[in-house]
């Protein structure tokens, strides 16, 4: 008995993250709302609480997805390049750019969740963010090879932040010096100049 509602657990988990999904992929997390979502699954909103601990829960599970997909995104890129380390930090973050065009609201909805890294993170999802920060710090490593560990994990976030800065900045149009069309360029400009200064 405890086997079948564990079974119906995880396919009520599938199909609501399916549903969550196309509805961040189609309008944002902002969006998302148990009603719809239970409607949609053909499920009592009480039971989204059996699967989940509440909607933060089901958002960081999406976004759990999310950070995986953008992982092999950016590593299968990464992979299929044999260039110097700094030419793999330009591939990785045009991927990051390409991902972030092509899933603009999902990738959106990474940043969006109301909480911070001092709040109750479950261990899970952290690991989901390191191994996507790990991907970063290969080539970093291969540049600073006398570094230590904590050095490179101030460079790697570093190095993130700033790309990811040019990224939502150039993506939403501000007001900030970062024309859509030239983010590539920046993005390389700015590793490029990494490289020379390390």
């Amino acid at each position: 008995m405890a086997r079948d509602t564990e079974k119906r657990h995880a396919k009520l988990r599938g199909k609501l993250l399916e549903i969550a999904e196309d509805e961040v992929r189609a309008k944002g997390v902002q969006s998302l709302r148990a009603r719809v979502l239970a409607d949609k699954a053909g499920c009592a909103v009480g039971a989204i609480y059996n699967v989940f601990d509440d909607m933060t829960g089901l958002v960081l599970a999406l976004n759990g997805r999310t950070f995986q997909r953008l992982g092999a995104s950016v590593s299968a890129e990464v992979d299929q390049s044999n260039g110097a380390p700094v030419d793999k930090l330009i591939i990785m973050s045009h991927a990051y750019l390409r991902f972030a065009t092509e899933n603009p609201k999902l990738w959106r909805a990474l940043f969006d969740i109301e909480m911070t890294a001092d709040g109750h993170v479950p261990a899970w999802y952290m690991e989901e963010l390191g191994s996507l920060f790990a991907i970063i710090t290969g080539p970093l490593a291969e540049m600073h090879p006398d570094a230590d560990p904590g050095e490179l994990d101030l460079m790697t976030r570093t190095l993130f932040s700033s790309v990811h800065g040019i990224v939502l900045l150039g993506l939403e149009r501000r007001i900030s010096g970062v024309p859509s069309e030239r983010i590539q360029d920046m993005i390389t400009f700015l590793l490029t100049r990494i490289a020379k200064s390390g």
